[in-house]
């Protein structure tokens, strides 16, 4: 029985001008209360505006009592490993081990770019930075001695025999979840991380993709049976299906700034009536995914609970 996640309308929240959290929280207690396993919230500084996600899945994990907390994706890349080992220790702490980092490398398009430069981080080494930042951070999560780079290796930071505390809940620190549907990102959610969490297959095509990251983890000695495969998938559900499909498209362009249709084209939506959104989130379950993250394409009480009926009809 697949798990489903909501993600937080943090960016849309921004977007609207309206900055107060009261609202975010409120919707992070009703889906708690919809029987939602996850709480999700995006990551951005300037190129998509919006709440800072680890400060706010703090908020929520005081609120909140039972549904995981994870990063849709966090940008670990743009951020110092040492403090962003510290953060994470702390919000899994106030969790009590409730904290899923999901994490991406960022896609190549200018305003994304723009915010690297803002940061004073080389976007072109993003890849590597995301690798041995979260590297780093594993190791300071065990709570011992650390010194990095390992002796021999060349490394971005350097720590001298420094122990990290608070340690996170859990001794290995939270589940890594990489998204990104290319090869080279599904080879490194098997062989590094504990997770796979893509926006962009078809359901045709998750279950050959997810076998790829099967492989990838048997070929570095994992047990590919503890790697989770999850899914990001948008939702515009309304009886109309003109309608729900013009307010995803007006969702996506002011989301992103952009073609909506480019967007569909890369990430995975939906739009139409509750049955048919049935079908087509049982589709990814079918193909194997475990956890799906639902975002939805405004009004969120509404679609919460459309969403919550979805499932309970599913039998979930």
């Amino acid at each position: 029985m697949p798990r489903v996640g909501y993600l937080l309308p943090t960016r849309e929240r921004v977007m609207e001008k309206c900055d107060e959290t009261a609202s975010l929280l409120a919707l992070a207690e009703k889906a708690e209360g919809l029987g939602y396993d996850s709480l999700w919230v995006g990551d951005s500084l300037l190129a998509r505006p919006r709440h800072d996600p680890l400060t706010l899945l703090a908020a929520v994990a005081a609120r909140t009592r039972k549904p995981e907390l994870g990063t849709a994706v966090l940008l670990p890349a743009l951020r110092n490993p040492v403090v962003l080992a510290q953060q994470v220790a702390t919000l899994d702490r106030i969790a009590e081990g409730r904290v899923i980092l999901g994490v991406g490398i960022a896609p190549d398009v200018p305003n994304v770019r723009a915010e690297f430069t803002a940061a004073g981080v080389p976007f072109d080494k993003r890849v590597g930075r995301l690798v041995e930042g979260l590297a780093l951070c594993r190791a300071l999560w065990s709570g011992k001695p650390v010194t990095w780079p390992k002796p021999g290796a060349e490394g971005r930071w350097t720590v001298k025999e420094s122990v990290l505390g608070p340690t996170p809940h859990r001794p290995r620190g939270p589940p890594i979840w990489i998204a990104g549907a290319v090869t080279a990102s599904r080879a490194r959610a098997g062989k590094l991380y504990d997770g796979w969490f893509p926006n962009s297959p078809l359901a045709k095509d998750y279950a050959p993709e997810w076998t790829e990251v099967v492989a990838a983890a048997r070929a570095a000695g994992r047990d590919p049976s503890k790697l989770t495969a999850a899914m990001y998938m948008t939702l515009s559900i309304d009886d109309d299906a003109k309608r729900a499909d013009d307010k995803l498209n007006a969702y996506l362009k002011e989301y992103y700034g952009v073609d909506p249709l480019e967007t569909r084209k890369r990430q995975k939506s939906f739009a139409g009536p509750a049955a048919e959104a049935a079908a087509w989130i049982k589709s990814y379950a079918d193909a194997g995914a475990t956890h799906l993250v639902l975002r939805f394409a405004g009004d969120h009480d509404r679609h919460l609970e459309a969403a919550a009926r979805i499932r309970r009809d599913l039998g979930w």
